[in-house]
Protein backbone atom coordinates (compact mmCIF):
# COMPACT_ATOMS: atom_id res chain seq x y z
CA UNK A 1 0.00 0.00 0.00
CA UNK A 2 1.35 3.17 -1.06
CA UNK A 3 1.02 6.06 1.82
CA UNK A 4 -0.24 9.48 0.39
CA UNK A 5 2.47 12.58 0.84
CA UNK A 6 -0.53 14.07 3.12
CA UNK A 7 -0.30 11.18 5.88
CA UNK A 8 4.26 11.33 5.11
CA UNK A 9 3.82 14.95 6.42
CA UNK A 10 1.86 14.07 8.95
CA UNK A 11 3.94 11.61 10.52
CA UNK A 12 6.95 13.73 9.74
CA UNK A 13 4.70 16.76 11.95
CA UNK A 14 3.87 14.41 14.66
CA UNK A 15 8.00 13.37 15.35
CA UNK A 16 9.07 17.09 15.15
CA UNK A 17 6.85 17.88 18.13
CA UNK A 18 6.83 14.88 19.96
CA UNK A 19 8.34 16.26 22.74
CA UNK A 20 6.89 19.68 23.03
CA UNK A 21 5.11 20.90 26.03
CA UNK A 22 2.26 23.08 25.67
CA UNK A 23 2.39 26.43 26.88
CA UNK A 24 1.08 27.53 30.25
CA UNK A 25 -0.70 30.80 29.86
CA UNK A 26 -3.73 32.62 31.68
CA UNK A 27 -7.18 32.16 29.91
CA UNK A 28 -8.09 35.83 30.92
CA UNK A 29 -6.45 38.02 27.80
CA UNK A 30 -7.31 41.77 28.90
CA UNK A 31 -9.41 43.58 26.38
CA UNK A 32 -9.48 47.34 25.65
CA UNK A 33 -13.33 48.40 27.24
CA UNK A 34 -15.65 49.97 24.77
CA UNK A 35 -15.73 54.16 24.92
CA UNK A 36 -18.54 55.47 26.92
CA UNK A 37 -21.83 55.62 24.78
CA UNK A 38 -22.46 59.41 23.84
CA UNK A 39 -25.71 60.61 23.58
CA UNK A 40 -25.34 62.60 19.84
CA UNK A 41 -28.41 64.13 19.20
CA UNK A 42 -28.45 65.98 23.22
CA UNK A 43 -24.65 67.04 22.23
CA UNK A 44 -25.73 68.81 19.03
CA UNK A 45 -28.89 70.23 21.15
CA UNK A 46 -26.39 72.13 23.46
CA UNK A 47 -24.12 73.00 20.31
CA UNK A 48 -26.96 74.31 18.50
CA UNK A 49 -28.03 76.48 21.66
CA UNK A 50 -24.81 77.84 22.34
CA UNK A 51 -24.31 78.40 18.81
CA UNK A 52 -27.82 80.67 19.17
CA UNK A 53 -26.19 82.41 21.90
CA UNK A 54 -23.98 84.13 20.36
CA UNK A 55 -25.98 85.89 17.85
CA UNK A 56 -28.67 87.47 20.15
CA UNK A 57 -29.70 90.56 21.55
CA UNK A 58 -26.58 92.09 22.79
CA UNK A 59 -28.37 93.58 25.86
CA UNK A 60 -30.77 94.23 27.91
CA UNK A 61 -30.78 97.93 28.75
CA UNK A 62 -33.35 97.55 31.73
CA UNK A 63 -30.29 96.08 33.32
CA UNK A 64 -28.50 98.24 35.54
CA UNK A 65 -24.98 98.02 36.89
CA UNK A 66 -26.11 96.69 40.72
CA UNK A 67 -28.82 95.24 39.60
CA UNK A 68 -29.21 91.35 41.01
CA UNK A 69 -29.71 88.52 38.33
CA UNK A 70 -31.89 85.91 38.98
CA UNK A 71 -33.24 82.89 36.74
CA UNK A 72 -34.69 79.65 36.79
CA UNK A 73 -36.14 77.03 34.57
CA UNK A 74 -39.72 75.28 35.62
CA UNK A 75 -39.67 73.00 37.75
CA UNK A 76 -36.32 73.91 39.79
CA UNK A 77 -37.17 73.71 43.25
CA UNK A 78 -37.27 76.86 45.60
CA UNK A 79 -35.40 74.98 47.97
CA UNK A 80 -32.67 74.89 45.64
CA UNK A 81 -32.98 78.09 44.31
CA UNK A 82 -32.99 79.39 48.22
CA UNK A 83 -29.67 77.22 48.72
CA UNK A 84 -28.06 78.49 45.84
CA UNK A 85 -28.47 82.26 46.57
CA UNK A 86 -26.88 81.42 49.97
CA UNK A 87 -24.01 79.98 48.24
CA UNK A 88 -24.77 76.12 49.78
CA UNK A 89 -23.48 74.67 46.34
CA UNK A 90 -19.88 73.67 46.33
CA UNK A 91 -18.39 75.74 43.35
CA UNK A 92 -16.33 73.60 40.56
CA UNK A 93 -15.51 75.99 38.52
CA UNK A 94 -15.07 79.47 38.06
CA UNK A 95 -14.26 81.93 34.71
CA UNK A 96 -13.25 85.53 35.09
CA UNK A 97 -14.81 87.26 31.95
CA UNK A 98 -13.45 91.04 33.00
CA UNK A 99 -11.36 93.09 29.74
CA UNK A 100 -13.12 90.93 27.38
CA UNK A 101 -14.91 91.86 24.45
CA UNK A 102 -18.85 91.01 24.44
CA UNK A 103 -17.75 88.51 21.25
CA UNK A 104 -14.68 87.00 23.53
CA UNK A 105 -16.66 86.78 26.78
CA UNK A 106 -19.49 84.84 25.14
CA UNK A 107 -16.99 82.19 23.39
CA UNK A 108 -15.11 81.83 26.44
CA UNK A 109 -18.62 81.22 28.38
CA UNK A 110 -19.52 79.07 25.38
CA UNK A 111 -16.02 77.08 26.12
CA UNK A 112 -16.37 76.90 29.83
CA UNK A 113 -19.45 75.66 29.85
CA UNK A 114 -18.97 73.31 27.84
CA UNK A 115 -16.73 71.76 29.29
CA UNK A 116 -17.56 72.47 33.18
CA UNK A 117 -20.70 69.71 31.52
CA UNK A 118 -18.31 67.42 30.51
CA UNK A 119 -16.48 67.50 33.53
CA UNK A 120 -19.97 66.62 35.92
CA UNK A 121 -19.95 69.73 37.43
CA UNK A 122 -23.11 70.97 39.24
CA UNK A 123 -22.11 74.70 40.38
CA UNK A 124 -19.45 77.49 38.84
CA UNK A 125 -18.96 80.60 38.99
CA UNK A 126 -19.03 82.92 36.72
CA UNK A 127 -17.01 86.36 36.87
CA UNK A 128 -18.53 88.92 34.94
CA UNK A 129 -17.90 92.42 36.42
CA UNK A 130 -20.50 95.38 37.01
CA UNK A 131 -19.88 97.36 34.23
CA UNK A 132 -18.85 100.19 35.93
CA UNK A 133 -16.95 101.37 33.31
CA UNK A 134 -19.29 100.78 30.18
CA UNK A 135 -20.66 104.46 30.61
CA UNK A 136 -23.72 104.90 29.13
CA UNK A 137 -24.24 101.49 27.47
CA UNK A 138 -24.35 99.88 31.13
CA UNK A 139 -22.93 96.27 31.98
CA UNK A 140 -22.68 94.84 28.46
CA UNK A 141 -21.09 91.59 29.63
CA UNK A 142 -23.18 90.97 32.44
CA UNK A 143 -25.86 91.30 29.98
CA UNK A 144 -23.95 89.13 27.90
CA UNK A 145 -23.93 86.66 30.28
CA UNK A 146 -27.63 87.09 31.53
CA UNK A 147 -28.47 85.96 27.86
CA UNK A 148 -25.98 83.28 27.41
CA UNK A 149 -27.14 81.59 30.54
CA UNK A 150 -30.44 81.35 29.94
CA UNK A 151 -30.61 80.24 26.23
CA UNK A 152 -28.12 77.16 27.67
CA UNK A 153 -30.34 74.62 28.01
CA UNK A 154 -28.43 72.68 30.65
CA UNK A 155 -28.50 76.01 32.62
CA UNK A 156 -30.83 75.20 35.92
CA UNK A 157 -31.17 78.17 37.74
CA UNK A 158 -28.38 81.05 38.04
CA UNK A 159 -28.12 84.06 40.70
CA UNK A 160 -26.11 87.00 41.77
CA UNK A 161 -23.33 85.67 44.02
CA UNK A 162 -23.08 86.28 47.41
CA UNK A 163 -21.22 89.90 47.98
CA UNK A 164 -17.82 88.27 49.35
CA UNK A 165 -18.04 86.30 46.04
CA UNK A 166 -18.74 89.45 43.94
CA UNK A 167 -22.20 90.53 44.71
CA UNK A 168 -23.81 91.72 41.16
CA UNK A 169 -20.82 91.44 39.51
CA UNK A 170 -20.84 87.36 39.44
CA UNK A 171 -23.23 84.25 39.39
CA UNK A 172 -23.50 81.07 40.11
CA UNK A 173 -24.75 78.81 37.60
CA UNK A 174 -26.76 75.57 38.69
CA UNK A 175 -26.50 73.40 36.11
CA UNK A 176 -28.40 69.55 34.97
CA UNK A 177 -26.28 66.83 36.29
CA UNK A 178 -26.77 64.89 33.26
CA UNK A 179 -23.83 65.25 30.57
CA UNK A 180 -24.01 64.62 27.16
Amino acid sequence: MKRRPEAEDSKVFREAVRDVKPLVHDRHVPTPGRPPPRARFARQDRLAVLEESLHGEASDPMLAAGDELMFRRPGVPDAALRKLRRGQYRVQGEIDLHGLTVAEAKQALREFLADALMLGAQCIRVIHGKGLRSGHRGPVIKNAVNIVLRRTGSVLAFVSARQVDGGTGAVYVLLSKTTA
